[in-house]
């Protein structure tokens, strides 16, 4: 079952993997559902008893007891916070995501954000549009640390583009234990020394999953801790970050900016303070969008499918008590 709209080419390209596949598009009897039409309730409920594997971004609500059948479940992201219900992670439903397609993307949009935090872009967006001429200095990226809080496949790939513009890379890591020397990092924090690398760093990169033990990570104790000539880079999930506090310390200047594409809720209200604040770039949550996104996932899944059918394991399984 198909729970998002992804084109004629990209069902075909599904129906392709193997002629056993009964491909049933259900975004659009979702959608109806979510808007409270009982008739869509009925036709999912019938189409959900028979559903083996589900592909798109959101399941439908109460999928477990709907879906007696479901053994695999494919999201179309990397964060699978949204569907971790109790129901799903105490279940045998097996769950895949695309953890690593969006990598050179995303990691493109960090190095952007910083390039515009330090280049002073917002205000140079300020004096065109008032059609104001004014000379004023702008710093680099050269020689300037940039601290990776998760170094997943995001933070690899963003350690390996800020290497490309000579600046020092130091990063933390779930698995570390203690401090060393890996791959375009120059140090590799254990968790436990999240302080010393947001005292250490010009940016902060933020690229890590959304789980129970990330949620609100960056409070006011780690905001203070940064340099206040720091900027920090929000790539990962809004509530990965206290947004309130985020709030104050931009407006008092405890760091010297922030760029955000993931908000604590999306779409960021519209009185939210971080609108006008001017020392912050906002992004409606792209920074993994490509133009041939949905044709990637949708190859990803068709190689995952054959593998489902096929008795092999599958490609990026998500530890479901980890959330990643």
């Amino acid at each position: 079952m198909v729970t998002r709209t992804i084109g004629d080419e990209c069902l075909r390209m599904v129906s392709d993997v193997s002629s056993r596949i009964e491909l049933i598009d259900a975004a659009d009897i979702l959608v109806d559902e979510q808007r409270g039409d009982p008739s869509a309730s009925k036709k999912l409920d019938d189409l959900l008893a028979m559903t083996e594997v589900i592909y798109g971004v959101y399941l439908p609500r109460n999928v477990i007891s709907r879906a007696g059948r479901l053994r695999w479940v494919q999201i179309i992201s990397a964060g699978v916070e949204h569907i971790m219900s109790p129901e799903m992670i105490q279940s045998p439903v097996v769950v895949t995501n695309i953890r690593g397609m969006s990598a050179t993307p995303i990691a493109e949009f960090v190095i952007s954000a910083a390039l515009m935090l330090v280049k002073r872009a917002p205000l140079c967006f300020q004096l065109q549009q008032s059609k104001q001429w004014q000379v004023f200095t702008v710093a680099g990226l050269h020689s300037k640390t940039i601290g990776i809080v998760g170094l997943g496949s995001i933070g690899r790939e963003v350690a390996r583009l800020a290497r490309a513009f000579g600046m020092r890379v130091i990063a933390t890591r779930r698995t570390v234990s203690e401090s060393r020397k890996t791959r375009n990092v120059d140090i590799m924090l254990p968790n436990n020394q999240l302080l010393e690398l947001l005292s250490e760093s010009d940016f902060v990169a933020l690229t890590l999953p959304l789980t129970p033990e990330t949620d609100k990570l960056i409070g006011e104790k780690e905001l203070r801790a940064m340099k206040p000539n720091a900027y920090l880079i929000n790539i990962s999930r809004g509530n990965v970050v206290d947004e309130e506090a985020l709030i104050r310390a931009l407006e008092e200047q405890w760091i010297a900016g922030a760029g955000l594409d993931v908000f604590a809720t999306e779409p960021l209200p519209g009185d939210s303070k971080l609108w006008g604040l001017p020392n912050v770039i906002l992004s409606p949550h792209i920074a993994g969008s490509t133009e041939n996104e949905i044709e990637m996932a949708t190859a990803l899944f068709a190689e995952n499918l054959r593998r489902y059918l096929n008795g092999d394991r599958l490609f990026n399984v998500v530890d479901k008590k980890k959330g990643y």
